[in-house]
């Protein structure tokens, strides 16, 4: 009896985003903030797969997707290790590290309820404090927010 092997494969990308190491805890989140459950588009979802770096990680394929600086600053508060890769016929035409800009503007809410954004109709918007463990400050009210308190709008 020969000896088989069973291996599952999981097809290429000819066009689209794949967004790697994100850490476990998070992939579902960035799946939920990002939409990507309601998506046309196939997606491949792994999660506690084996990183070098990191001891485990997600990372997610999206066919045909490509995402907008809003929604890339969106992944880069929850999941600030990710990597994004930009798949064009079958190549990845551009790989780079997710890094907060300097400013974030009407993405998150602040968590002051006498906060003005909260009570008038005033866009929010925060300037990064730590890119590393991401923590931002509101510039109406300069409430500090740590990532693990952030609430995505």
């Amino acid at each position: 009896m020969a000896d088989s092997k069973k291996e599952l494969v999981v097809v290429a990308l000819e066009n689209g985003t794949v967004i790697d190491h994100i850490p476990t805890d998070k992939l579902f989140q960035v799946v939920s903030l990002l939409k990507l459950d309601s998506i046309d588009s196939q997606l491949t979802i792994g999660n506690n797969l084996y990183s070098s770096k990191q001891g485990k990680k997600g990372i997610l394929k999206i066919t045909d997707k490509f995402f907008e600086p809003k929604e890339i600053n969106k992944i880069a508060l929850i999941a600030p290790c990710a990597k994004l890769n930009i798949i064009k016929n079958y190549e990845v035409v551009d790989k780079k590290p997710l890094e907060l800009p300097d400013e974030i503007t009407e993405i998150v809410k602040c968590v002051n309820p006498k906060c003005v954004t909260n009570n008038e109709p005033v866009k929010t918007r925060f300037h990064v404090v730590d890119k590393n463990n991401v923590a931002i400050k509101c510039c109406y009210c300069e409430r500090i927010i740590q990532q693990e308190d952030i609430k995505i709008q």
